[in-house]
């Protein structure tokens, strides 16, 4: 298995946005609240193109197996961003892809020089959940800000 983790090109708008539907149908997340909903889900690698935002893709034999992104969050906290759209296929969890994901958009959190990271997610991700424990963060009692997704049910901060 060769694993590589790159940012996202145009050519893997398609599959990353299959990912991300296959993903939040598996834990039931198929609906209005989750990123099944977002407008920008079909062309990703033009909506992280704004300032201080990046996706990743993870690569597996050629083939888009996942992704992660940052981006600013608007909130209380003028210099936080939010981890968006961080979702691996089935088949390729276990393998250490999710969390070097995670260490590759935290390492854009600390070269943009936010403060922290926010994170929304959902309880039935428990993998997902302890993967963000175990990097450090926080489970918050409530929202910060106006996501769009007023379904999750978890939500956690990294500070730096």
């Amino acid at each position: 298995m060769t694993a590589t983790i790159r940012e996202i090109q145009p050519g893997d708008n398609a599959a990353i946005a299959r990912i991300i539907r296959q993903v939040l149908t598996e834990f039931g997340a198929n609906r209005p609240g989750f990123a099944w909903a977002d407008p920008e889900l079909d062309a990703l690698a033009v909506a992280y193109q704004m300032p201080r935002s990046r996706y990743y893709v993870a690569v597996v034999d050629d083939q888009v197996v996942g992704g992660a992104g940052i981006a600013p969050f608007p909130c209380h906290y003028p210099n936080l961003c939010e981890l968006q759209k961080m979702y691996v296929l089935p088949e390729a969890r276990g393998r250490g892809l999710g969390r070097a994901l995670l260490i590759q958009a935290l390492a854009a959190v600390k070269s943009f020089g936010y403060d922290g990271c926010y994170l929304e997610t959902f309880g039935p991700m428990q993998a997902a959940i302890a993967l963000y424990e175990q990097a450090g963060f926080q489970a918050l009692k409530a929202p910060l800000g106006q996501s769009e997704h007023h379904a999750c049910d978890r939500y956690y901060v990294r500070w730096r």
